[in-house]
């Protein structure tokens, strides 16, 4: 099946990439001035906004996609069959650095991380993350790596499991949920996504904000099993360190703990100027920040209606420092 993914904030996002003000119309006309440069697509899902960057770059540029997923990757191969400027990389967005060294490339103009599942993930219940889906329990970005959630359920203890779902999912109730999950797969294993989400469901109450009970525990699930906050800080590490001065940095994230590795690596630079306080140097001995959040953006009404998934979503747009 052709599981469609609507791309956030796509308009904010290209704007930033592309250092336009957020009020300019970038798409109101096919007669615009194109961009030269590179840049680095570092969660490239269906392609939704690397296409519509594309479209404002020249013929010499060049964007690298990266990602974990091999349908995204066959999907993003396909697209770079008929662009050229599409070069594809099947690994991680934690992987910039060494990928982009390897080929001879030192430095971007731009870097967008789409953060979070998406669409075609949710939507495919094959693939194991949805709640609302029966399908394998899997939840693994690249099935061909590492274990299923369902194979790590069957070999983690109650305190692991509690600190996973808590740590990662937030979820005040994870204690009870660890000790229900492991007192059911004493009498049958875990394997499908809606056996799980029933057995959530029946031991804490509903969400009184409409979210399914199951919500917090799988997405703490999915992190875990993906490393997705190890790859992010990795990421956005790497990712600073080869913008080119005045390079800009986007991020889209969806929920709590994501953001808050985005903007505490963002603002590191900015805030640990407080530990040089009260000490006698002028402020060129300072060190300068490599890079410092510009802008913050949050979707709207109108797009949330048409987009009932970008509701969370959370756009930082940081510019690398000039010296």
């Amino acid at each position: 099946m052709n599981f469609e993914h609507r791309p956030v904030l796509l308009k904010e996002a290209v704007n930033s990439l592309l250092k336009k003000g957020q009020k300019t119309h970038l798409f109101s006309s096919g007669d615009h001035e194109l961009t030269n440069g590179i840049f680095i697509d570092g969660t490239f899902g269906r392609g939704g906004h690397s296409k519509k960057l594309l479209s404002f770059l020249d013929h010499s540029s060049k964007i690298f996609v990266f990602d974990k997923d091999p349908e995204a990757i066959d999907f993003a191969r396909k697209m770079s069959e008929k662009d050229n400027r599409i070069k594809v990389i099947h690994s991680s967005f934690s992987n910039i650095k060494d990928e982009l060294l390897r080929r001879n490339i030192f430095c971007v103009d731009g870097v967008l991380l789409d953060l979070g599942v998406s669409s075609p993930q949710l939507d495919d219940g094959n693939r194991g993350f949805s709640f609302l889906k029966n399908g394998p329990l899997d939840m693994r970005m690249d099935p061909t790596k590492g274990i299923s959630v369902a194979e790590w359920l069957s070999i983690a203890s109650v305190d692991e499991i509690r600190e996973v779902i808590l740590n990662y999912g937030e979820e005040r109730f994870a204690f009870k949920i660890a000790k229900a999950i492991v007192a059911r797969r004493e009498k049958k294993a875990f394997t499908t996504t809606l056996d799980l989400a029933e057995c959530i469901s029946c031991v804490i109450p509903k969400k009184k904000n409409g979210k399914h009970p199951a919500t917090r525990s799988f997405q703490a699930l999915r992190i875990y099993i993906n490393n997705e906050l190890f790859d992010l800080s990795k990421g956005i590490t790497s990712a600073i360190e080869m913008l080119k001065p005045g390079g800009i940095l986007v991020t889209i994230s969806f929920h709590s703990l994501e953001d808050r590795i985005v903007k505490n690596i963002i603002t590191f630079d900015e805030s640990k100027k407080s530990i040089y306080a009260g000490l006698p140097l002028l402020q060129k001995d300072l060190p300068s920040p490599k890079i410092r959040q510009i802008l913050k953006i949050l979707p709207d009404e109108s797009e949330i209606s048409k987009n009932p998934r970008a509701r969370s979503a959370v756009l930082r747009v940081a510019q690398k420092s000039f010296n």
